[in-house]
């Protein structure tokens, strides 16, 4: 694009033009060491030179340089320039204007010797929409515009009324500075973003400038002036080879911001300059002498231009040299990264080899405290084993000491004074009281150092007395372990001494009576063939069987082991003359028993026989795996056996029944529980096989089911490592046992398991945990009863 004008450019640190003259501006592209330029601006070029340059003045060309925002590397990388230090970048900028004159250089030959040039640099803020509509709207009627296309040239003249006479007036000239402003900015905005840099990526952002300033595009202009007189030629001779001594120090003039700084503050000065050249131009040298500095100008750009060349092939080498050591330091910097792997993975390795060497250590330790724990335990219950054994003799020494000397005086039973039972009984004490029925009171107390059970007797007539005494010369001579032994009697008061069974009568299980645990099904099958072990014992003493008359479960009693025993066989007759069972009797006698539990026949009949034991069995065997009353409890279960509804029936408390075997032995309880005596099966050949057979089959089970009774962790107290009997939960959320946590507060006030203080000393029952405690040691003592 070309532009002439007749007004001044004022402002900034370009040319000027003087009263009268013409001003034409051409906007050239290219890139740096193009010796052909742009083809769009070579043919702009010699339109101006071959049109307009025989008119004007003065002529510049224009080249507009982009913002600087970053500065390469030596690794081809770039850095903002915020980044950099500012002499870096004052040093960029001047070799970025270096490199960018070379852009004029195919430009200059064609104006060659007939012109001189100067240099001058532009900065603006660019805007607006694009060159040649700017061009057109906002040039003033002082100027022509020239914009030359490939096929066609588009022109607006001046306005022919305009007097072409100098003006001085400021509003004209700051019209033409405003204009030529707009026009190098708009060509900015449509041309840099295309331009090549090889120095610059197209980076964006905010960037900092060298003097603490925002960097704006740069326009590179070089005025040629034509010359008029021989003055002007020996001004412009003289201009030319002051231009090219400073290229021939330095490849490519230097240009700073301080001159350029200065050059802006004194535009006076300036002006000065160039009239002082106009002036000179009306001298004009001879045409020889035009001549012969046009051949030493051409002599001198031929050698500029070799020293060009020598430069470029310099600055090639250099570049080949920057390539390799880029690469170099490339290599280098993947071998350090390598290295840096390596190290840091023999790092990691050793560090992963410490953690599990740690971790290692912290099995082995545990392992070592795992076995010192059970180590411990082992000697607890060494020592607790022995202590029972030391205990089972001497009950077993002081047992035998009894015998002997019941045996050695010739006595059936141990006969006790009255005082020895009053102390024992501390005064028949109703806190000794153990039991109550209807032939009088129990007390628990202690003969000769062995626990026992003194049953008091009411006498009130000879009659019983004698009976009594009858009654203990048969007891005393009965040894089963199914039966209650007699320890010794005090006939005078009618006291019975028995031994005496820990864990109670089967009454209080069937019912839960005093807080006592229901029983598994194992061991209820297992005291329904002791039972009846018992009773075939008795039926069949000699020389005459003996009936018990009133069995039920309040006179099976039970002992540490949940080992049954027939008691009350006090109530028991010597039958002498035994009834066939096949044969209906009456005979007046006193009935002796309890309700629901006497034999229909015998109620009936009053006629006495071993097979009136069976049917209180039989009711017995049904209470054991229904937990009802005995009141119609045979129909009941009859007709649950009939309809397959027998699961409906059985106790709730165990989970666990064996269907099949139970079933069994309902039928059995059913056939014992038979209204007429001839219905019934015999104990001894019928009952008890059946018997055994069952309890066998649930020892088999109970031994398999037995080895998988563990303890969880949590019935363990943390502080003790045992099995809790009072837990209380602390105010860390832990449970202990009572006693250790309070000896433990007495001496700290931190969580024995979480080292944390404690908010609060407040213990809480665990009841629920207690309880759980308690099942599990019974399922355990059962199990180990069986085992």
């Amino acid at each position: 694009m070309v532009v002439m004008l007749t007004q001044e450019m004022s402002g900034g640190g370009g040319p000027k033009a003087e009263e009268g003259q013409l001003f034409v501006a051409v906007a050239v592209k290219g890139l740096i060491g193009d010796k052909l330029g742009g083809a769009g601006s070579r043919r702009a070029v010699r339109w101006a030179v071959d049109n307009l340059l025989p008119k004007a003045d003065k002529f510049v060309m224009i080249h507009v340089i982009p913002t600087i925002t970053s500065i390469p590397t030596p690794t081809g990388d770039r850095l903002p320039v915020e980044e950099v230090e500012e002499s870096v970048v004052e040093m960029y900028v001047r070799d970025v204007k270096k490199e960018y004159e070379t852009v004029f250089v195919p430009f200059l030959k064609m104006c060659k010797s007939t012109r001189s040039t100067k240099r001058y640099f532009r900065s603006r803020r660019t805007k607006g929409t694009g060159v040649p509509l700017t061009v057109l709207r906002y040039a003033p009627e002082t100027c022509e515009v020239y914009i030359v296309c490939k096929d066609r040239i588009t022109t607006k003249s001046m306005d022919p009324l305009i007097n072409r006479e100098p003006c001085t007036s400021p509003h004209a000239a700051a019209t033409a500075h405003d204009f030529l402003r707009d026009w190098a900015a708009s060509f900015h905005t449509l041309r840099s973003p295309t331009l090549p840099d090889p120095r610059q990526s197209t980076e964006a952002g905010t960037r900092r400038s060298a003097s603490a300033r925002e960097l704006r595009f740069e326009a590179l202009s070089l005025t040629c002036n034509k010359p008029k007189t021989p003055q002007s030629s020996k001004a412009s001779s003289a201009t030319t080879p002051e231009i090219f001594r400073r290229r021939r120090g330095s490849d490519i003039p230097q240009l700073n911001y301080s001159d350029f700084d200065k050059t802006c503050t004194k535009p006076q000065s300036n002006v000065e300059n160039i009239v002082s050249e106009h002036r000179d131009s009306d001298r004009s040298p001879p045409e020889t002498s035009r001549k012969s500095k046009k051949v030493e100008i051409e002599e001198e750009v031929e050698r500029l231009k070799n020293e060009l060349q020598s430069t470029v092939f310099k600055y090639k080498q250099a570049c080949e040299e920057l390539f390799s050591t880029q690469n170099k330091v490339k290599m280098l910097s993947t071998e350090y990264l390598n290295e840096s792997k390596r190290v840091n993975n023999a790092v990691e390795k050793e560090e992963l080899q410490r953690n599990t060497a740690a971790l290692e250590k912290e099995r082995y330790m545990k392992a070592v405290k795992e076995v010192e724990t059970a180590k411990a335990l082992l000697a607890r219950e060494f020592c607790q084993r022995q202590i029972a054994e030391v205990n089972a003799l001497r009950t077993y020494l002081e047992k035998k000491k009894v015998i002997d000397q019941l045996l050695g005086t010739d006595h059936r039973y141990r006969k006790y004074t009255i005082e020895e039972i009053v102390t024992a009984t501390e005064g028949f004490s109703p806190e000794k009281v153990i039991g109550e029925g209807g032939y009088g009171k129990v007390y628990q107390c202690s003969l000769d150092s062995t626990p026992a059970a003194v049953k008091v007797v009411r006498l009130d007539t000879p009659e019983k007395k004698q009976e009594f005494l009858k009654e203990v010369e048969v007891l005393s001579q009965l040894r089963h372990p199914h039966v209650v032994l007699l320890l010794g009697a005090c006939p005078e008061n009618g006291c019975l001494v028995y031994e005496y069974l820990e864990n109670g009568s089967l009454e209080e299980y069937i019912f839960h009576r005093k807080n006592k645990p229901p029983l598994p099904w194992f061991i209820r099958f297992r005291v329904i063939f002791e039972v009846a072990c018992g009773l075939a014992f008795l039926h069949s003493s000699k020389p005459e069987p003996i009936v018990h008359r009133d069995l039920k479960p309040g006179n099976i009693l039970l002992n540490r082991n949940y080992v049954s025993k027939i008691a009350d066989v006090g109530l028991a007759k010597l039958v002498t003359d035994v009834a066939p069972d096949n044969v209906t009797m009456y005979r007046n006698s006193v009935l002796a028993g309890t309700l629901h539990y006497i034999d229909p026949e015998y109620h009936r009949t009053g006629t006495i026989r071993p097979k009136s034991d069976l049917y209180a069995f039989g009711i017995i065997i049904l209470q054991l795996l229904t937990a009802r009353n005995p009141s119609g409890i045979v129909p009941a279960v009859e007709n649950a056996v009939k309809k397959g509804t027998l699961t409906e029936m059985l106790d709730k408390s165990v989970t666990d029944w064996p269907l099949a075997e139970t079933e069994e032995l309902a039928r059995i309880g059913l056939k014992c529980a038979e209204f007429r005596c001839r219905d019934r099966p015999d104990l001894k050949s019928e009952v008890i096989p059946v018997l055994k057979r069952l309890v066998e089959t649930a020892n088999s089970k109970v031994k398999k089911e037995g080895s998988n009774l563990r303890a969880p962790s949590h019935y363990f107290c943390p502080i003790l490592r045992e099995i809790m009997e009072e837990p209380e939960i602390a105010a860390d959320g832990f449970t202990y046992e009572r006693k250790a946590i309070l000896a433990w507060l007495e001496k700290h006030n931190i969580s024995p398991v979480t080292r944390q203080k404690l908010d609060h000393f407040k213990l809480t029952p665990n009841h629920t945990l207690r309880s759980a405690i308690r099942d599990w040691k019974s399922r355990v003592r059962f199990s180990n009863v069986v085992v």
